[in-house]
């Protein structure tokens, strides 16, 4: 397949690049930063001129993974117009060049479009319950997800959603937005305080099982259809604070604990079930293996010395 994946230069898609290249498709990469990489070209999703000009001069896709989007609910608060611009906005720019040119979309959402429900996150919980996103960030996705069924209504294009829940790993480079692993594993390595709020858990899905069932979409592709793609295990954030000090050896006076963070989810409990069965969705990595590897890729590339 010739596939385009737009922030393929991400967290999530430069592995998944690298897994749909192992795969023998050809892939063609875009992003906002300038790179040298091959079939990579430089776009802001929000311009539409700039990602039009990759299909007419690119294309065509079979595929288009749409992956670039502003992340984080404090980054959403701190940088609002270039998070509603880039997600938006963006995404109806590849909707509008859907419509044209009719390629197939896999749409990345997130697990924040379900508020603080209460109860198992299964993918008809958004149809069938009234659900108050509780972050910018978190409605720029829905809205995103109404556009994309919106178009599909209207104009016939094809495309599957999928709500990522909290992946982690190697790739991750800090930034105060980033994810609790990404920041806890950071700020410990270099001796610096976390918070840690007692009272949310959360099921965190490690990148390469993320990427291997992103990666299965294209062969396994139901229009219309949303995907929850999460790990298996439910855990508090002390756990993984704690799993993160014993690899370390450290102690928790460094940890400064909270009960609870306001307007953020306080359970997310989640069924994988649809993305198992259409999409061979697998959870191969634990936690603790997880957190070892992520924590030895930071030692790498942040260059601190084991102790």
């Amino acid at each position: 397949m010739n596939i385009l994946v737009t922030g393929g230069l991400g967290v999530v898609g430069m592995p998944l690049v690298a897994e749909l290249k192992k795969r023998s498709h050809n892939v063609a990469v875009v992003d906002k930063i300038h790179s040298h990489l091959p079939e990579y070209f430089r776009c802001d999703v929000g311009e539409y001129r700039q990602i039009e000009d990759i299909f007419l001069k690119h294309g065509p896709f079979d595929y288009v993974y749409h992956l670039a989007a502003e992340f984080g609910r404090w980054n959403g608060e701190d940088f609002y117009e270039t998070l509603w611009r880039s997600n938006v906005v963006g995404t109806k720019n590849l909707i509008r060049l859907q419509e044209k040119l009719g390629f197939k979309m896999i749409a990345a959402s997130s697990s924040e479009v379900y508020g603080d429900y209460s109860g198992v996150m299964e993918e008809e919980v958004m149809v069938l319950n009234p659900i108050r996103q509780m972050n910018d960030y978190a409605m720029t996705k829905w809205v995103n997800e109404m556009q994309i069924m919106n178009s599909s209504d209207l104009n016939g294009t094809s495309t599957v959603r999928v709500r990522l829940f909290n992946t982690y790993g190697p790739g991750e480079y800090y930034s105060p937005y980033r994810s609790c692993i990404c920041l806890f594993v950071y700020n410990l390595l270099h001796n610096r305080p976390i918070k840690v709020f007692l009272n949310h858990t959360r099921t965190s899905s490690y990148i390469d099982d993320t990427v291997w069932t992103l990666a299965n979409i294209v062969d396994n592709f139901r229009a219309g259809e949303v995907y929850n793609i999460a790990g298996k295990d439910l855990h508090d954030m002390k756990t993984a604070s704690d799993i993160i000090l014993g690899l370390l050896g450290k102690n928790d006076s460094l940890v400064e604990y909270y009960d609870a963070e306001p307007a953020t989810t306080l359970h997310k409990r989640v069924s994988s079930q649809k993305a198992l069965a259409d999409l061979g969705h697998r959870s191969t990595i634990t936690l603790e293996e997880g957190i070892k590897r992520t924590i030895e890729w930071q030692r790498e590339v942040y260059g601190i010395v084991s102790r």
